[in-house]
């Protein structure tokens, strides 16, 4: 039963993400695609997912444990102070601890983790914006 109410859930969701995205306006500059394609494609496999999930539930599902349920809600947290430091740290920082966490806490060592985040940020950075000129948050270093 717990499979077909996450799977509700993720309809829910779908249908929400997609009506956000046609409120996305258009301007007369964009290219032939639009700002509405990508955020309507993956809100169309997040329904087709959990369309798939209620039609065909797992026989006796296993949740995880309390402690590993905290750990999906830290993740959870981390990605939502990632999204709303990324203007005040910029991407590098805040990409770096993100990403140093994240590997910390899939199993990675500490010192190994950090310099994932490092590699990570910095590679990202140099690939989208010095390499593809694209625009990413710059931080108070001013990168």
């Amino acid at each position: 039963m717990t499979d077909r109410i996450f799977g509700v859930v993720g309809i829910l969701l779908a249908i929400g993400f997609a009506f956000a995205a046609f409120a996305i306006e258009e301007s007369f500059l964009s290219d032939a695609v639009g700002p509405k394609a990508f955020p309507l494609i993956i809100a169309t496999i997040l329904g087709l997912s959990s369309l798939a999930i209620v039609l065909k539930p797992d026989a006796s599902p296993e949740w995880p444990s309390l402690g590993r349920l905290a750990e999906i809600l830290a993740a959870a947290v981390v990605m939502v102070l990632y999204a709303e430091l990324l203007p005040e740290l910029g991407f590098i920082i805040a990409t770096c601890f993100a990403a140093a966490y994240l590997t910390w806490r899939l199993g990675s060592g500490l010192l190994a983790s950090v310099a994932t985040g490092v590699g990570t940020s910095v590679g990202i950075y140099v690939i989208f914006h010095l390499v593809l000129g694209l625009s990413l948050a710059r931080g108070p270093l001013g990168f």
